[in-house]
């Protein structure tokens, strides 16, 4: 998948009866998501945004000015 500015578009998935959605392949081997992984599910008005949990916990650190843990 080639990047546009930083920005991907992955396709398109399908949510299942129980609310499950399959990551394509693709963005798991951007992202180096493996079974496992635990992934932080943000929100707002417009959508949602998955990113690693690793990822989220120090982009949160950064913000604390170091104080989160």
């Amino acid at each position: 998948m080639e990047a546009h500015n930083g920005k991907f578009i992955f396709g398109v998935v399908k949510v299942g009866e129980r609310g499950q959605i399959v990551i394509p392949k693709e963005a798991r081997e951007q992202y180096e998501i493996k079974p496992g992984d635990n992934l932080v599910v943000l929100g707002d008005d417009k959508g949602i945004a998955m990113l690693k949990n690793e990822v989220f916990q120090e982009i949160l650190n950064q913000a604390m000015g170091g104080l989160a843990k």
